[in-house]
Parts: structure tokens; C-alpha cells; sequence
């Protein structure tokens, strides 16, 4: 079950509209037959285990950019609040970024005119290394069975701990099979953090994840 942190959005801010001479960026195609839908399963994995994404929508309400003489209304991705500032995401394979229809704008950092930045995240930067196998491992683990007694024992120790190596939190697993997998379960929940831009090892620190729950 996933953090209520985690969970999409339903309203977002107030939707852009552009005055005068404007126009709307065309609707993004996907030659590579399914290779963009594969980036946006891996961008939707790192943002369930990234501690610093609050929220999380998509698609993203529309956004006015001005480029050049032009004001171009364009439906990002994703919407993200993360640390408490809003931004867009376009998931884009590699290939296709020349013809992404912000073009030039976003060399020097694309922002609508409602403040909101646009990022852009390719195939080079969502398979980039160790992230995309960590991030591959820690997924692979979502359906271990984690038992109520093992599941207290892992948040227990790491409460009294406040940090412990991977290795130290699969120790405390005495019912399921796999204590690393068991751990790891609990991190696609969003109850623990580890840092995924760094291989799965023995040494490997696992924290306890702040939780926002909803009054």
C-alpha cells in the first residue's frame, strides 16, 4: 500500500491561459512503440522511492511558455511538488528530444509563466547507473510478504536505531524467507528511505520515512 504522500493529486493549480498571440504545442507521438511508456514506469518508480517528492500528477495541469514572440500552451507529463516547490516533467526517449516543442527553450531552463520550471528526463537520465538497478532490485521486492511481526520489528529497531545498515534491519526478519527482501518491501510501501542513487549493499542505510497523514 502506497504512503499517503505518495498518492496522486486531483487538483492542481489554476490552469494557464495565454492572451494574445498564441499557440498550443502539438500532442508528442511515440514511434519507438512503447519505449516512452517504459521511461515513464521507470520515472514513476523513482518518484515512489524519491523521500523528497511530495506529491505527484499526471497529467500536469497546462502551462503557458513564452518563447520567443510565441506563447505556447503545453501539457507536461507530470506535475511534482518536491520540497515544497512545483514543477513539470516531460518523460521523453533520447531520440526524440530535438522534436520535444519547447525546442531551444529548454537549453536555458524552460518556465512557464506561472513560475513552474520544466524538467526533462530521457532514457540516458532514468537509466542511468547504480539508480537503475537499484531502483530495479528494490521494485523487484514489492510483493514479498512482510508479516505484521516482522514489520513492527523492522520499524522498532530503526526507531531505536534512527539509522541501521540494510544488512543490521534484515536481522531483526524472523518469519519471512528473505529479511533483505522483506526490508526492501517496505521501502515501495513508503514506510522506510534508502538512497537509490547508490547499489544495494550490506552497508546500505535504511531510515525510517516520515509519513503525512491526512487529518
Amino acid at each position: 500500500m502506497p504512503s499517503p504522500a505518495r498518492a496522486e493529486r486531483t487538483q492542481g493549480p489554476a490552469r494557464a491561459r495565454a492572451s494574445g498571440s498564441s499557440r498550443r504545442a502539438p500532442q508528442r507521438k511515440d514511434p519507438a512503440g512503447g519505449a516512452r511508456n517504459s521511461l515513464i514506469a521507470d520515472f514513476r518508480a523513482i518518484c515512489g522511492l524519491d523521500p523528497t517528492i511530495e506529491a505527484l500528477r499526471s497529467p500536469a495541469e497546462p502551462a503557458v511558455f513564452e518563447v520567443g514572440d510565441d506563447r505556447i500552451e503545453h501539457v507536461a507529463d507530470f506535475e511534482i511538488v518536491r520540497d515544497g516547490e512545483t514543477a513539470l516533467v516531460d518523460v521523453v526517449p533520447d531520440a526524440d528530444l530535438i522534436d520535444h516543442p519547447l525546442g531551444a527553450a529548454l537549453i536555458g531552463g524552460a518556465v512557464s509563466t506561472d513560475g513552474r520550471r520544466l524538467l526533462v528526463e530521457t532514457g540516458s537520465s532514468l537509466r542511468a547507473e547504480p539508480r537503475h538497478t537499484t531502483v530495479k532490485l528494490v521494485m523487484a521486492c514489492r510483493w514479498a510478504p512482510v508479516g505484521a511481526g516482522d514489520r513492527v520489528r523492522i520499524l522498532h529497531h530503526l526507531d531505536e536505531c534512527g539509522t541501521a545498515p540494510l544488512v543490521e534491519c534484515a536481522a531483526v526478519v524472523q518469519n519471512a524467507m528473505d529479511g533483505v527482501a522483506a526490508v526492501l518491501a517496505l521501502a515501495v510501501e513508503g514506510l522506510i528511505e534508502i538512497d537509490v542513487n547508490r547499489p544495494i549493499l550490506p552497508e546500505t542505510t535504511v531510515r525510517r520515512r516520515k509519513l503525512v497523514v491526512p487529518d
